[in-house]
């Protein structure tokens, strides 16, 4: 790097301080803080935001929403009163004291008509069940059972990896015990990573994946329980359903054996089927979308052009909710090995029940294109395909083909 590189980096740094005013105050202030940066209006963004990245990966049954004028609920897990974890791990020294856990949340959702019975039931890792008899009695007093499960945030970030992906310690012991009562269980995962969990995607009737969701964590998942907010946040990652299946993710080369389960010498497992648990892209809602009819405005465009690509979805369920379409593409044949789809794009839009609407994507050489073997970047002629849908599987797809000519 040259000296003139490395200058004008340390002056984009010493711009953003001097705007923020770091020259004239460089040391903290406790009134600000709690005026400006922890003010209402960011406290409300806050649980916005972390309301809006839950997922929900399973819902039998319509078990979520949960009715706010239940009677009884049962707030369990080692996860559901505990402020630390909620922050996760790259918020440094983070003001711990102000974070809302999900029994202060569900506290603060429910009137006093509702009994709400907490247990810890077991510690998030070590082999002790010691707690378990304390949360089975609460699940089995309750009408329906929270169970927060996962990773602590030390589990996470920098430096924390595992060589494992279940759930650490006894939880899901705890979640089978729990599940044994008979009672409607809904497991909330808090976490920093894909987990393993195939027990309970199998045995759980609704699943939602919070991830560490900050300061509103609690008010947020609450939100999302009780059904103030519609879930419509999506899976950045791959959940696999072994960890003998990583790496796993989307956007792998092709293998040139892709897997069919009718012959014996392609890419695939003997003991577990070659896909994910929950692919990349993939969430549920408390409403049903349906896509359709989806257009291109060419056939074939120049290395030079742009592709315009229009899809419609609709809300078909009862309920106002959000959907995230995602526009993915495969170059065919190229001079260097691409992968199977890449996503290009995606937009995320609310609609009311029955409403309908068109999105509209732009596929431009910047899109298209990769860096050959002498690193030049090139858009090259030939076949590429067109996927459009909720998640990077292949049933939740619309398709077509696009031709790029010289």
């Amino acid at each position: 790097l040259s000296q003139a590189t490395i200058d004008e980096a340390v002056r984009r740094i010493l711009r953003i301080k001097f705007r923020l005013g770091l020259f004239d105050h460089p040391y903290a202030d406790e009134s600000r803080e709690r005026s400006v940066i922890f003010s209402p209006a960011n406290r409300a963004a806050a649980r916005e935001i972390a309301a809006r990245s839950i997922v929900l990966l399973k819902n039998e049954h319509e078990t979520l929403p949960v009715k706010k004028n239940v009677k009884s609920i049962a707030v369990v897990g080692p996860l559901a009163d505990d402020q630390e974890d909620m922050l996760g791990s790259w918020t440094g020294d983070g003001q711990v004291a102000d974070a809302v856990t999900l029994l202060a949340g569900i506290k603060s959702k429910l009137s006093s008509a509702t009994k709400i019975n907490y247990a810890r039931g077991s510690d998030i890792g070590g082999d002790s069940a010691q707690g378990f008899d304390e949360a089975v009695r609460a699940a089995r007093e309750s009408d329906v059972v929270i169970v927060a499960v996962g990773e602590s945030a030390a589990m996470s970030g920098e430096a924390s990896s595992r060589s494992s992906l279940d759930l650490p310690g006894r939880q899901l012991d705890l979640v089978k015990a729990l599940q044994a009562t008979g009672k409607p269980v809904v497991v909330v995962l808090m976490n920093g990573r894909p987990l393993t969990i195939n027990w309970i995607a199998e045995n759980s009737p609704a699943i939602l994946e919070t991830w560490f969701a900050g300061t509103e964590a609690g008010n947020a998942i609450a939100d999302v329980l009780f059904g103030d907010v519609n879930p419509g946040g999506k899976l950045p990652a791959t959940f696999p359903r072994t960890v003998g299946q990583e790496p796993l993710y989307y956007n792998h080369m092709n293998t040139g054996r892709p897997p069919d389960a009718n012959k014996k010498y392609t890419s695939k497992y003997l003991d577990v089927s070659w896909t994910p648990l929950f692919p990349f892209g993939y969430g549920l809602s408390y409403t049903q979308f349906r896509l359709s009819n989806l257009q291109t405005s060419a056939e074939r465009i120049r290395a030079d052009g742009r592709l315009t690509v229009s899809a419609e979805v609709e809300n078909t369920g009862q309920r106002a909710g959000d959907e995230v379409v995602q526009l993915y593409i495969r170059d065919m044949v190229a001079s260097v090995t691409r992968p199977v789809m890449e996503l290009k794009g995606f937009q995320r839009v609310t609609l009311r029940a029955g409403e309908k609407r068109r999105l509209e994507f732009t596929l431009t050489p910047e899109l298209l294109g990769f860096y050959n073997r002498e690193m030049h970047f090139v858009v090259e002629s030939g076949e590429f395909k067109l996927m459009l849908g909720t998640s990077s599987a292949d049933e939740h797809q619309l398709s077509t083909t696009f031709e790029v000519v010289k």
